[in-house]
């Protein structure tokens, strides 16, 4: 592992306006940012142009945001998750069965579109992790 845990914060429909809002604040740069509309599967229109990810960068002040896009909608209070960055298959594999176990799965371990093995789990106390693999390019 990277020995890492990045914070991950949705949004309601304005994590455009928080980047800017935090870029503000802090400085910085917003880095990357894709929308749901570029992204590599089909999206409801009212969420194309809405932050699917992107990322804030000032010196080591780091985290990760999107907009919502869950069949349960937002929660405030629910919107942060931690991301692990993993460095192997069998890396992810061993935390997912671990934080599944006694957890509920969130979005099962699967392949990704940009280059990933990912998995989503809220594990027995609700804290929730982005489980994160980039295979080799």
């Amino acid at each position: 592992m990277k020995h890492q845990a990045t914070p991950y914060l949705t949004f309601n429909g304005n994590a455009k306006d928080a980047l800017d809002y935090y870029k503000e604040v802090f400085g910085g740069d917003i880095m990357g940012m894709q929308t749901f509309g570029e992204a590599d599967f089909e999206t409801p229109p009212q969420m194309d142009d809405k932050v699917m990810h992107a990322s804030y960068k000032k010196d080591e002040l780091v985290f990760m945001v999107s907009d919502s896009f869950s069949p349960d909608g937002f929660k405030a209070g629910n919107n942060i998750s931690l991301v692990l960055e993993l460095e192997s298959a069998e890396e992810i594999q061993t935390y997912y069965k671990r934080l599944k176990e006694k957890g509920t799965v969130l979005m099962e371990l699967q392949d990704t579109f940009w280059g990933a093995t990912y998995a989503k789990v809220k594990d027995k106390y609700g804290i929730i992790w982005d489980l994160n693999f980039t295979k080799d390019q």
